[in-house]
């Protein structure tokens, strides 16, 4: 199992090509994944690249931390788990029953 790597601070025209030749510079990539917001389809400015190795990682995050791409310096760390979101009651509040008078 590979080792998953939050990539920040990209430029909006870095494309996953881009990071995948990058990264491959200093170990396999099992996977690429420029996030891009749903509705326009443009980058979000961060990306999840994962590694074959935590060594592969952790190289990654010591030689490619701060090297400047596209004009901007890149965050490079270890993902986190996501969080869970409370969900969200659509019950109540509000006050948008009854009648209008």
């Amino acid at each position: 199992m590979g080792t998953k790597l939050y990539v920040g601070n990209l430029s909006f025209e870095t494309m996953e090509n881009d990071l995948q030749d990058l990264f491959s510079q200093v170990g396999r990539v099992i996977s690429c994944s420029l996030v891009t917001d749903k509705y326009t389809g443009k980058s979000r400015g961060f990306a999840f690249v994962e590694m074959s190795s935590q060594d592969e990682a952790n190289r990654a995050i010591a030689e490619l931390g701060d090297r400047n791409v596209d004009g901007r310096p890149l965050t490079v760390n270890e993902a986190r788990p996501r969080e869970q979101r409370p969900a969200h009651s659509f019950g109540g509040g509000g006050g948008f029953g009854g009648r209008r008078r």
